[in-house]
C-alpha cells in the first residue's frame, strides 16, 4: 500500500489534504504532508521530508511537489530514490484525486496516474472571440441612430 506525501510551499499542502478529506475521506488517511515554510533551506525541508518518510515506515511512497525545480520539490528529489520512493511535480487538485483512492496500485501505477491526472485537469475552459469578426451591432438594426 503506497502513501501520498504532499510536499509544498506552506500551507498548500495542508490545504490540498483538507480538500482530499472533504472529497474523499475514506482515502484521505493515506496522505501526509510537508509544508515548508518561507525561507526555508533545501536543508531544512528535505529535513522535513526525511522525518515523514521515516514515520510511514518502509512501504512505497508517491511525493507529490507543487512546483518543479523550487525548495520543496528538491527535497522531495533529494529523498527519492525512484524505486520506493518517486516524486511527480506539479501538483494540482486532479492529479490528487486520481491518486487518493489507488494507493494499492503499484508505485508506477501511480505515477502515471498523478501524471495524467495532472495533465488531463488543466485546460482552457473560456475561449476568446474569433480573430477577424466584426462585432454585431448590440441591435436588429443595422443603423443604431435610424430614429434621430
Amino acid at each position: 500500500m503506497a502513501t501520498i506525501v504532499l510536499v509544498a510551499h506552506a500551507p498548500l499542502a495542508s490545504a490540498l489534504k483538507s480538500l482530499a478529506l472533504h472529497t474523499y475521506a475514506e482515502c484521505a488517511t493515506q496522505v501526509d504532508t510537508v509544508d515548508v515554510p518561507a525561507g526555508a533551506t533545501l536543508e531544512e525541508a528535505r529535513a522535513l521530508v526525511q522525518q515523514v518518510l521515516s514515520a510511514g515506515g518502509e512501504g512505497e511512497v508517491l511525493l507529490l511537489a507543487d512546483v518543479f525545480g523550487a525548495t520543496p520539490c528538491n527535497a522531495a528529489l533529494a529523498e527519492a530514490d525512484g524505486r520506493r520512493v518517486r516524486v511527480v511535480a506539479g501538483v494540482n487538485v486532479p492529479m490528487l484525486w486520481r491518486t487518493l483512492c489507488y494507493g494499492h496500485l503499484p508505485l508506477s501505477d501511480l505515477v502515471a496516474r498523478a501524471a495524467d491526472g495532472g495533465r488531463q485537469g488543466v485546460m482552457q475552459v473560456a475561449s476568446p472571440r474569433r480573430q477577424n469578426q466584426a462585432l454585431r451591432p448590440a441591435a436588429d438594426d443595422a443603423d443604431p441612430n435610424q430614429d434621430q
